[in-house]
C-alpha cells in the first residue's frame, strides 16, 4: 500500500511502497478515507536527532484519521465492517486512573497516538489498536469531518476549560486563525454570549476569522494589546487561547489579559507565559491543552452534526501529501489540509 512517511531526521515526508498490515485479535484494520495535515506533524520533523523522541524512524504520518473499517480481529467486538468512524488519537492504556476517565492524552504511562508514537492514518490502511479508539462518523463527510479528532476537539477542550470565565460580556481572544484558532471561534460562539477577538498576521487570515465568527480583528503584533484593552474598557481579556505558542504570542497572552483571567496555550512551540506577582495580573491562571478526552470528542461531533462548527479544509491525494506538507510549511494553508487516499 501506499504510505506518507517520515524517514530520515530533518528530511520531508516521503510517499512509499509498504506491505498493508493485518490486524491482531484485539485490533482493527481500517481503510482510510481522510486523513489531515497539522502543523504538530511540522514539529515532529522539525525536531534534532538528540531531541527526537516519538517513534523510530521511520513513521507513518497522520494523528487525524476517518476511514471505514475492513476488517476486525478475531477478539473485537462492538465494531462491524463496513461501519464509518473517526480514530480518537491520544492512545492511552485503558486501565490507570486517567484513561478510566477518558483522558488517554494524559496516560500515566504516557500515549501512543498514531502518527506520532505509532504509524499513523496517512496511508491506504491503518491499524487501530482498540475499538474504543473508535468514534461513529454516522452520516458525516470523512473529508470536512476528519480533522474534527484534533483542530475540532483540542479547541473544544480548551474552550469547555474556560467556561466558567465566559460568561456573559467577557471577552475571548484567539490568537492564530488557522487549523485550530478558525473552529475556536466558531465553538466560542456556539457555547457562549462572550465577545470574540481574533489575532493573525495577515489581512486574508483577518478577513478568514471575521468569516468564521470573530467579533474584532487585529494584527497579531504589539499594538494589539492596547486594542484589546480599548475594547474592554482598559481591563483585557478574560481568556486569552494561544494557538500559536511562540513567545512572541506568549507575551502578547500576558500583556492582554485581564485580572483575573485566564490564558490557555494550545501551540505545540516553546513560548511560555510566567506567572508570577508581578508578571501578568493577580488572579491569573494558566493552562497548556493537549488534545481532548472521548467523552469531548463526541461532543465535538454532536456539535458538527448540529452545523455548529464547520472546519476549512484543502484536500490533496495521497501522492500531492508531500505538496500539502510543504504549502503548510509554507504558510499557504487556509484552514485543514486533508489528504484522501
Amino acid at each position: 500500500m501506499k504510505a506518507l512517511q517520515y524517514r530520515t531526521i530533518g528530511s520531508r515526508p516521503e510517499l512509499v511502497e509498504i506491505d498493508t498490515p493485518t490486524p491482531s485479535a484485539s485490533e482493527i484494520l481500517l481503510r482510510v478515507t481522510a486523513a489531515g495535515a497539522c502543523h504538530s506533524d511540522e514539529f515532529i520533523m522539525g525536531v534534532s536527532e538528540e531531541e527526537y523522541y516519538f517513534k523510530p524512524l521511520p513513521l507513518t504520518l497522520g494523528h487525524e484519521v476517518a476511514g471505514v473499517v475492513e476488517a476486525v480481529g478475531d477478539g473485537v467486538t462492538g465494531v462491524e465492517v463496513g461501519e464509518s468512524v473517526l480514530v480518537y488519537g491520544p492512545w492511552g492504556c485503558g486501565r490507570c486512573y486517567q484513561c478510566a476517565q477518558g483522558n488517554e492524552m494524559n496516560c500515566e504511562k504516557g500515549m501512543r497516538a498514531p502518527g506520532i508514537f505509532s504509524d499513523g492514518g496517512m496511508a491506504e490502511f491503518m491499524i487501530v489498536d482498540d475499538a474504543r479508539h473508535l468514534v461513529p462518523l454516522g452520516d458525516l463527510d470523512s473529508v470536512t469531518s476528519v480533522s474534527l479528532t484534533d483542530a475540532g476537539l483540542t479547541p473544544y477542550r480548551a474552550v469547555k476549560s474556560a467556561l466558567p470565565k465566559l460568561t456573559p460580556g467577557t471577552t475571548a481572544v484567539v490568537i492564530g486563525a488557522g487549523g485550530l484558532g478558525h473552529v475556536a471561534i466558531q465553538i466560542l460562539k456556539a457555547l457562549t454570549q462572550a465577545t470574540v477577538v481574533a489575532l493573525d498576521l495577515g489581512d486574508e487570515q483577518l478577513e478568514f476569522a471575521r468569516k468564521v465568527g470573530a467579533d474584532h480583528t487585529f494584527k497579531s503584533e504589539p499594538a494589539a494589546v492596547d486594542s484589546v484593552k480599548e475594547i474592554t474598557r482598559g481591563l483585557g481579556a478574560d481568556v486569552v487561547f494561544d494557538f500559536v505558542g511562540i513567545q512572541p504570542t506568549a507575551d502578547l497572552a500576558a500583556g492582554m489579559v485581564a485580572t483575573a483571567g485566564h490564558v490557555v496555550v494550545i501551540g505545540v512551540a516553546s513560548g511560555a507565559v510566567p506567572i508570577g506577582q508581578r508578571t501578568v495580573p493577580l488572579d491569573v491562571t494558566g493552562r497548556a491543552i493537549n488534545w481532548g478526552s472521548r467523552a469531548e470528542l463526541i461532543e465535538v461531533v454532536e456539535l458538527a452534526k448540529r452545523g455548529a462548527i464547520e472546519i476549512h479544509v484543502e484536500k490533496y491525494s495521497l501522492d500531492e501529501a508531500p505538496q500539502a506538507y510543504e504549502n503548510l510549511h509554507a504558510g499557504k494553508i487556509r484552514g485543514r489540509a486533508v489528504i484522501v487516499p
